[in-house]
């Protein structure tokens, strides 16, 4: 009955004029970038920060997390149109969808992708506003020690489940802690890493470093991109599939939004290793595993379904603990603090309305996905022929704007175009932006949890093997980087994230 009660609340809260309507702009703005190459939900809720600043933050809220689920479906259209994954998490979708496309099946493969999308999207949200309230009566019985504990946890996860490079994954992290120290250590009045210079005396802004790494950097990358690209919009037909495509694709859909849902929660998950997982795993147990790469319809459902309740579970550690599984979970704590709104357990009881509104705009979020992009899918195809030397300077001239405006300074545009330097330099030595976002993000909050739990034991370092949840944490932290430590794990990875 509390459930019900609950969801009655962010229903009502959900369902205003106000908040539908951003809810609309979230997901226009989600399918457009999804649709775009090169630009991705990280760089285009970084440009959009300083533009939530006066609306109220539920509706802020609602918004940027259209624009998260929202480049999901997006990303399918042109991964299976055109052969450019639209967002990173559409990469594998583009191997059997593409070909699908080439066969005369585009039709089929969108409708695939938009119904798994949809399915996996409802069931997700479901889990979330599920299990949410129970995760965060839990989290009330942490301690400073034991929410430290949980950070360090958080971060091995996330170098565990990033590509590539193990060691890259463990530089980016640990630069990340060590940007988020810059600044006036607020318990003894001393400057860090400032360089006496007054603009880096309160620390760099969160936004400098989103929109510097991911939005001037890919711009900076897309910019020897190829233009010219093959599309088969003509022969987009036949959207509703036959009986025999509905028994292959619905066991693959039930099993991808089952595997998302739970990678979507762990940390440094998300989008993109469940689309991976995803694929890999019914690639496996598929009995048609021969046709995977020439126009299998599980390639599709699988993948699809995976990213998008991925998407949606990855706000359970977000709302419940305060604690971001990805780099765009990072971005929603910059914004819920940019409206003085503490992530993490309290926000279910001091702010019960954005808690239950923004579960239940998900659910009205995904039917506005469902109605936008299969009718409206030739006018985001005609967005591709628009080329890319006409897009970017919009988008440097909207970033510099917003960077600006976070508190008319200069001084921000410049750390903006330095953090856009250093997100390039990265790209090409093959090192991934996102753990050091997670880094930067976590850094200043697992030293207020440190030194808290430190005064509070007044000094004893036992105390984070002595709290058993600590303990616990601890000892699963240890666990993971044992696991990690395996050459057959560590090939392993390497091999899921080559295919």
């Amino acid at each position: 009955m509390d459930l019900i009660a609950n969801l009655s609340l962010g229903f009502a809260t959900a369902l205003t004029l106000q908040n539908l309507l951003y809810a609309f702009i979230g997901c226009v703005l989600g399918t457009l970038i999804g649709v775009l190459p090169g630009l991705g939900p990280v760089a285009t809720i970084a440009m959009l920060l300083p533009v939530t600043y006066g609306l109220d933050p539920t509706t802020a809220l609602i918004m940027l997390a259209g624009i998260f689920y929202g480049a999901q479906y997006g990303g399918s259209t042109t991964a299976i149109l055109v052969n450019l994954p639209g967002e990173s998490s559409s990469v594998v979708t583009a191997i059997d969808g593409y070909q699908m496309a080439r066969q005369g099946k585009a039709g089929t493969a969108l409708f695939t992708a938009g119904f798994g999308s949809f399915f996996a999207g409802c069931v997700a949200t479901l889990v979330l506003a599920a299990f949410a309230p129970q995760l965060a009566e839990l989290a009330f019985n942490f301690g400073p020690a034991d929410y430290f504990s949980l950070m360090v946890l958080g971060l091995v996860g996330a170098i565990i489940l990033s590509s590539g490079s193990i060691l890259k994954a463990i530089c980016m992290i640990l630069l990340g802690l060590i940007l988020g120290l810059v600044g006036t250590d607020v318990n003894s009045g001393v400057m860090r890493y400032t360089f006496a210079l007054p603009a880096l005396f309160d620390g760099i802004d969160f936004v400098c470093v989103a929109m510097g790494l991911f939005g001037f950097a890919e711009v900076i990358a897309n910019l020897s991109l190829k233009e010219h690209r093959e599309t088969f919009t003509r022969s987009v037909s036949g959207l509703w599939p036959t009986l025999a495509d509905f028994k292959r694709m619905l066991p693959a859909i039930f099993r991808g939004t089952t595997l998302g849902s739970i990678l979507g929660i762990l940390p440094g998950g998300g989008a993109v290793l469940s689309s991976f997982a995803s694929y890999t795993f019914e690639k496996k147990v598929s009995k048609y595993a021969h046709e995977f790469g020439h126009g299998a319809i599980e390639g599709v459902a699988g993948p699809e379904s995976a990213n998008n309740a991925a998407a949606q579970t990855s706000f359970i550690p977000l709302l419940t603990l305060g604690i971001p599984s990805n780099a765009v979970m990072a971005l929603m704590v910059g914004a819920m603090t940019i409206h003085n709104v503490q992530p993490g357990p309290q926000v279910m009881q001091n702010n019960p309305e954005l808690f239950w509104g923004l579960i239940a705009s998900m659910w009205v979020g995904n039917l506005m996905l469902v109605i936008l992009n299969l009718p409206l899918l030739g006018v985001w195809v005609k967005l591709l022929t628009i080329p890319y030397r006409f897009l970017y300077p919009a988008i440097l001239v909207f970033c510099c704007i917003g960077v600006y405006s976070l508190n008319s300074s200069v001084a921000n545009v410049y750390i903006t175009a330095v953090f856009a330097v250093v997100g390039y330099l990265l790209a090409k030595l093959g090192c991934e932006a996102a753990p050091m976002l997670l880094g930067f993000v976590l850094g200043p909050m697992m030293e207020e949890y440190f030194r808290r739990a430190l005064i509070l034991s007044q000094g004893d370092y036992a105390v984070f093997a002595t709290s058993p949840i600590s303990a616990a944490l601890l000892l699963l932290t240890a666990a993971l980087v044992a696991v990690m430590a395996f050459p057959a794990v560590k090939q392993k990875r390497q091999e899921a994230f080559q295919e």
